[in-house]
């Protein structure tokens, strides 16, 4: 049974859904805007449905996922599977069943004005504090970065 709720965040970015998109999942624009998560955030893996993906901090820690859907320019949906600690994936341990799997997700919408960014997040408890504080400031970041790159 998972212990989580989702919860949601959303903005209005000022550039075309396709440049919110290409910078959101871009190695180098995923880099910049997760740094409210983690200094140094990462992925290694492919945005492919289906695919796995670990996101990852500098010291190589992280969550595996896969890509559960992937819709261009429109929606993805990461389904979090478990942790990677020193290289090791956990998907099986009683800590990782409680909660897993889990949902990110990220709705892509055209405005009159440009992008609404809709993302959705399973979190538990323990997490949810840690994300209605990053969430917001990682969202300010990908707002920059797409509206410099769209103007």
């Amino acid at each position: 049974m998972s212990t989580t709720e989702r919860i949601e965040f959303s903005t209005d970015i000022a550039a075309p859904v396709a440049t919110v998109f290409r910078l959101m999942l871009d190695p180098q624009g995923y880099r910049d805007w997760t740094t409210p998560f983690a200094e140094g955030s990462h992925y290694v893996g492919s945005w492919q449905q289906g695919q796995k993906i670990h996101f990852l901090s500098p010291s190589g820690d992280g969550m595996v996922s896969e890509i559960a859907e992937y819709r261009p320019d429109a929606y993805v949906s990461i389904r979090h599977l478990g942790y990677v600690a020193q290289g090791v994936e956990d998907t099986q341990s009683d800590a990782v069943r409680a909660w897993a799997p889990a949902y990110e997700n990220y709705r892509f919408l055209a405005t009159s004005t440009g992008t609404r960014l809709v993302i959705e997040q399973d979190a538990t408890p323990e997490f949810k504090a840690y994300l209605a504080e990053a969430w917001p400031k990682a969202l300010q970041r990908l707002k920059t970065l797409c509206e410099a790159a769209a103007r």
